[in-house]
């Protein structure tokens, strides 16, 4: 068998495997396994396929998940990992404001009242925005129910 029938066979018995092979496709493929080779690699195949669709995931019971969140690494990992996306989104959010006031100063056919409009929104926007994230992490360093499963 040559390399193009070798990757024509591999390419129907994935067809087959999935359940779509077309009429004309169906005794192509059967011609094939009349070769000892191809028919231990489909069997090989077949055999794998079942031993795949009888693999079930299971989840771990909540007990392991409450002892695996009580560990100080695995808090401390998650602490540091969201200061840093904070710390990195502050960062671009600072680099993005620095652009777009000088953009928008720069621009002199703004008028000045909507320039100032756009600046006490964006300022208001801002401090909307920290109050919110400080009053959460506020509430949730002193939620005296936080160990409480719902």
């Amino acid at each position: 068998m040559n390399a193009m029938e070798r990757d024509r066979f591999r390419l129907l018995m994935m067809k087959a495997l999935d359940g779509e092979l077309a009429g004309s496709e169906h005794s192509e493929f059967d011609n094939f396994l009349r070769d000892e080779e191809c028919r231990r690699e489909w069997n090989a195949f077949r055999k794998v396929k079942e031993a795949t669709m009888d693999l079930k995931m299971t989840s771990a019971p909540p007990e392991v998940w409450d002892g695996y969140w009580k560990g100080m690494y695995n808090r401390s990992e998650r602490g540091l990992a969201w200061i840093l996306v904070t710390l990195g989104a502050v960062v671009l959010f600072a680099w993005g404001s620095i652009e777009v006031v000088a953009a928008l100063w720069a621009d002199t056919q703004v008028p000045l009242i909507v320039k100032g409009g756009i600046f006490i929104l964006a300022a208001g926007l801002f401090l909307l925005f920290f109050s919110v994230i400080r009053e959460r992490w506020f509430t949730s360093r002193h939620d005296k129910y936080k160990e409480v499963v719902r």
